[in-house]
């Protein structure tokens, strides 16, 4: 990603995130013991790649039943393509009383930007859904899948 659309891309990201909605950067994430995290993305997208033990929860099709097993002083990591949807369903989290809920700071893109890996059923890939055109423009390393 170049300085531009770095700038870019934490412009928008900047725009899309409440301030109030706490995010941890991938760097960080060692900082979160025994984090689980949950991919809030369309089961499509999940089943191309994911971030390695992730549950899939979805969006759409979210319930607080997928969660119920969760303690709920486990720190949660949310995520989904940029960090959009994943803050929502966040925000869902913190009102069943998860107290330790986290946004990945860019979503899967900034991760695999950052050059962390991906995983599908069976093994590291570097396949990642893009979501559409207009939103895979900030996914720059991997593999884009549209479908």
């Amino acid at each position: 990603m170049t300085w531009g659309q770095s700038l870019a891309y934490k412009t928008l990201l900047k725009g899309v995130y409440d301030k109030n909605f706490p995010t941890v950067t991938p760097e960080d994430l060692s900082a979160l013991e025994r984090a689980v995290f949950l991919d809030t993305r369309e089961k499509e997208e999940f089943e191309v790649s994911h971030l390695q033990d992730a549950i899939w929860v979805g969006y759409d099709s979210f319930s607080i039943e997928s969660v119920k097993n969760l303690p709920k002083d486990q720190p949660v990591v949310v995520y989904c393509s940029i960090g959009a949807r994943s803050q929502d369903i966040g925000k869902k989290l913190q009102e069943a009383g998860f107290d330790k809920v986290y946004n990945l700071y860019g979503g899967i893109f900034h991760w695999v930007n950052e050059g962390y890996p991906v995983f599908d059923q069976t093994s590291e890939t570097q396949k990642v859904h893009a979501y559409s055109k207009s939103w895979g423009i900030w996914l720059n390393k991997g593999e884009k899948v549209y479908n």
